[in-house]
């Protein structure tokens, strides 16, 4: 059981990172897999606790959550806010497109680094 759900998220970390990946090389330029990698780590690890400590708040929460994924987005890459925003939207398209994919072939995997995905 736990072997499994630990191969579901290095499955999962490397959708999302993919995700990434294709979206930074669209809208900054970037080509490191590697970085994406970690962003996806990162960003994950960000979502999860910030929506423990105020994803719950109606409105509001959800928004801080989706600022600090960003927030972790623009750290990684340079274009500052509104590139890191678009990184954040491509991905999120990216890996929607991934699944398909992965599913049509019979893959059922959850994007870890990618929010609402």
């Amino acid at each position: 059981m736990v072997l499994g759900s630990l191969i579901s998220f290095v499955v999962g970390l490397l959708v999302g990172a993919l995700a990434i990946y294709i979206a930074a090389n669209v809208i900054v330029g970037s080509s490191s897999y590697e970085k994406a990698l970690v962003t996806a780590a990162i960003a994950s690890f960000a979502w999860a606790i910030t929506s423990l400590l105020v994803g719950w708040v109606p409105l509001v929460g959800p928004l801080i959550v989706l600022v600090v994924y960003v927030a972790v987005i623009n750290v990684q890459y340079p274009g500052g806010w509104l590139k890191a925003a678009a990184i954040g939207l491509v991905a999120w398209v990216a890996a929607l497109l991934v699944l398909l994919v992965l599913r049509a072939v019979g893959l059922g995997v959850q994007v870890v680094g990618v929010p609402g995905v």
